[in-house]
């Protein structure tokens, strides 16, 4: 006999029907019958004769029936015998002839031999339902066909749907087992979860399914397919009020068993953590470092979700808001021949023998842009600062969101833009994150931004009689550190009653070489910063045009432009006539911390870099 391969098997308490590369064996307790379809097409009519309610799975396991005939026909059994499709004979339809099994059968892609045989045959005869549950077979997840299989979203998942039939991929989040009959499984997907109960049924739930169901580790992938059902007692830790009765699980891929830090350590509060040391409970706190090195599983929290979810909004509006501001986005080069702020703070590269830098920001890019008559540019991408910098704000590597614009006659105009992007901004994020912020805010607590929806504007000299009455003492020449920030936020809070405002007309001495002087005093500048919650989040300002006095300025700040190729190039762009122009920009995590009130920037970075962490 030719070597047969079996593709799989659906089994009831009555029957069961095994498929097989050549034919199909129908069983049940007093005979045995053997099929022998020549298509698909055949094949799946004699499964719709038996039992049409498995005629969709039988369809998964027909990708190709093979032409050559078996010549086997009906075998009759005494109802005393054992007669199986692996028995070691079958009867041909011309008489008393046997034919052999060989000694070895292929199954799938294994040769096994006899023992192995019967040893597989064992396992599933003492499961019947087998089919139910199990690890997915490699080969089925190689996009090997589209089923037309249709899957639910876990956040989709109502009293709506009750009684109906869904497919859910998902986490595994947690297990509970009730006994050898009941298992409790909570099933996760993109911070919602819904709770599956998979119980033994005689027609569909085997207790050796109800075990391995047990036995799938947390964070383990699965597909779960059941009815959706009400709930007599309010379901508690799931976000979805309804639970799905299991008619079907199978595992796509398998976690540790042990890992190494737990979702639900990773998602506790401080507040959490306090109370039980109150209490007299120490609770597992995860430090940021363990958290980042094992990021992969720590961005899996409800909170860090909910994180990049906003910075995605975040960024997607920026976009869309200056795009309908008749912007245009543009795309600056990162390796440059020379620093772009004119600063040694640069990443140093070998750029096919010669020193090139990765950009500081694209800063001269998008000037040059405006001198190309590009009259409104922004630029979304990676910037680089090789500062020693340990702080709570600073990153090597972030997010720079950059604007360049034509002014028309006042540095104003750019300021216009700051606040109708950034107050739309607010407003957007409030109106479509509800969720997302409450996560955030369950986790990492944090007040409501408060803001006007005319942003305040302060003079540097301003912000410095405040800083000066409240005794803080502060060169009016010079910057503000972060604790002055903190304090005129504090101020300004307690004043006007906002958290983001402008500070304009800073000492030119502070600020890039390529700012404009204040035509009254060119002491100051017509340049800004904008402050939230107490912290330098946006610089700009109106820019030098006129490339001699860039030279000079350059030069003032230290610069050797006949060295610098950058600087050089750039300022030769202002040679052939430049409109007048400013801009801003900021970093995108930085605006996500500040909003969500986050006290560190690593929190709102999917992977950080800094001084001491270039990994994952």
């Amino acid at each position: 006999m030719a070597a047969i391969r079996k593709l799989g098997a659906f089994r009831h308490h009555k029957f069961s029907i095994a498929f097989h590369s050549n034919y199909i064996a129908v069983r049940n307790l007093h005979s045995l019958e053997i099929h022998e379809p020549k298509s698909v097409a055949t094949a799946l009519r004699t499964i719709r004769m038996f039992a049409p309610h498995w005629e969709i799975g039988a369809r998964k396991m027909f990708v190709e029936m093979p032409t050559p005939k078996l010549n086997l026909a009906l075998v009759e059994r005494q109802a005393s015998s054992q007669v199986s499709p692996y028995s070691r004979a079958y009867h041909s339809t011309t008489g008393s002839v046997e034919k052999e099994m060989p000694e070895t059968m292929h199954i799938g892609e294994a040769s096994l031999g006899p023992e192995a045989m019967v040893s597989s045959v064992s396992t599933e005869e003492n499961d019947p339902l087998a089919v139910n549950y199990g690890d997915m077979p490699f080969k089925s997840m190689q996009s090997k066909e589209i089923s037309g299989k249709m899957w639910t979203k876990v956040r989709c998942l109502d009293e709506g749907m009750k009684e109906k039939s869904v497919l859910i991929r998902g986490r595994v989040h947690s297990v509970r087992t009730v006994g050898k009959k009941m298992a409790f499984l909570v099933v996760r997907q993109s911070g919602y979860s819904v709770q599956c109960v998979v119980a033994v049924d005689p027609d569909m739930v085997s207790p050796q399914m109800v075990q391995y169901a047990s036995g799938l580790s947390r964070e383990s992938l699965v597909d779960v397919e059941g009815l959706v059902c009400v709930p007599r007692v309010a379901i508690k830790g799931t976000s979805q009020k309804v639970e799905i009765h299991v008619k079907t699980i199978h595992c796509s891929s398998k976690a540790l068993a042990t890992l190494p830090i737990n979702i639900e350590d990773a998602s506790r509060s401080d507040e959490e953590i306090e109370k039980g040391l109150q209490a007299g409970v120490q609770l597992a706190r995860v430090n940021q470092d363990t958290r980042l090195n094992y990021r992969v599983i720590d961005m899996r929290t409800h909170a860090n979700r909910a994180i990049f979810r906003i910075e995605s909004k975040v960024a997607n509006f920026f976009r869309q808001f200056l795009l309908n501001e008749d912007f245009d986005e543009i795309f600056p080069p990162r390796i440059i021949a020379g620093s772009s702020e004119g600063g040694a703070s640069v990443f140093s590269v070998d750029y096919y023998g010669e020193r090139a830098c990765l950009a500081q920001s694209p800063q001269f890019h998008k000037q040059m842009a405006v001198c190309g008559d590009f009259e409104r540019v922004f630029v979304v991408g990676p910037v680089y600062r090789a500062e020693n910098s340990f702080t709570h704000r600073h990153l090597c590597e972030f997010i720079g969101l950059d604007v360049e614009m034509n002014i028309m006659e006042h540095y104003s105009e750019v300021m216009d833009i700051v606040d109708r992007l950034f107050v739309a901004m607010f407003d957007y994020l409030i109106e479509s994150c509800p969720v997302e912020l409450e996560a955030v805010r369950e986790q990492y607590p944090f007040r409501n931004l408060k803001y006007n929806r005319k942003t305040l504007r302060l003079t540097f000299e301003e912000g410095v009689k405040m800083l000066h009455e409240a005794g803080v003492n502060i060169n009016p020449q010079g910057d503000l550190n972060t604790e002055a920030e903190r304090k005129l936020g504090q101020l300004v809070l307690e004043r006007h009653g906002t958290e983001f405002f402008i500070l304009h007309r800073y000492p030119l001495a502070v600020r890039p070489f390529y700012t404009m002087p204040c035509y009254d005093d060119p002491a100051y500048s017509n340049s800004f910063d904008v402050f939230l919650r107490g912290e330098e989040i946006i610089s700009g300002s109106q820019r030098l045009h006129e490339a001699e006095r860039l030279s000079e300025q350059a030069k003032a700040h230290g610069i050797d432009v006949s060295s610098d190729k950058a600087t050089s190039k750039y300022i030769d762009a202002f040679r052939y006539g430049a409109p007048l122009h400013g801009g801003f920009g900021t970093g995108l995590e930085r605006v996500v911390m500040l909003f969500c009130g986050l006290n560190n920037i690593r929190k709102a970075s999917l992977y950080p870099r800094d001084p001491l962490r270039n990994n994952p």
